[in-house]
């Protein structure tokens, strides 16, 4: 998928594409996962829609929940999703840091060669 150390520089036009697609891979994730999140969260919660999505995005940003969490059930499955989320996070950041660090370490490397 990515050019060796003895292949040239990817072009311009073409790193653009790499990098799109990154982030098209990285933002299909995020939505997946806040969805996943929106619907457990109305189930397992019994929040209504809009209560769920905001509690999926309040998880998964770090910045807490939304309304009681009374049940065992939905204390579990607010830690389970929190770890989760924070996993995916850290996932979504080395999809899209992948190519720009890639490229970069391939420049470097170009350039130690002349």
């Amino acid at each position: 998928m990515l050019e060796q150390y003895h292949q040239p520089l990817l072009p311009k036009e073409k790193f653009i594409l790499r990098m799109a697609r990154s982030f098209l891979i990285a933002a299909l994730l995020l939505i997946a996962t806040i969805l996943s999140g929106t619907i457990a969260s109305h189930f397992i919660v019994k929040l209504s829609w809009i209560d769920s999505f905001l509690n999926a995005v309040m998880i998964m940003t770090g910045l807490g929940t939304v309304g009681s969490i009374d049940t065992t059930l939905s204390k579990v499955f607010t830690a389970v999703y929190s770890l989760f989320s924070a996993f995916i996070f850290f996932v979504i950041l080395a999809i899209i840091a992948t190519p720009l660090l890639h490229r970069l370490s391939h420049r470097l490397h170009l350039d130690g060669n002349n």
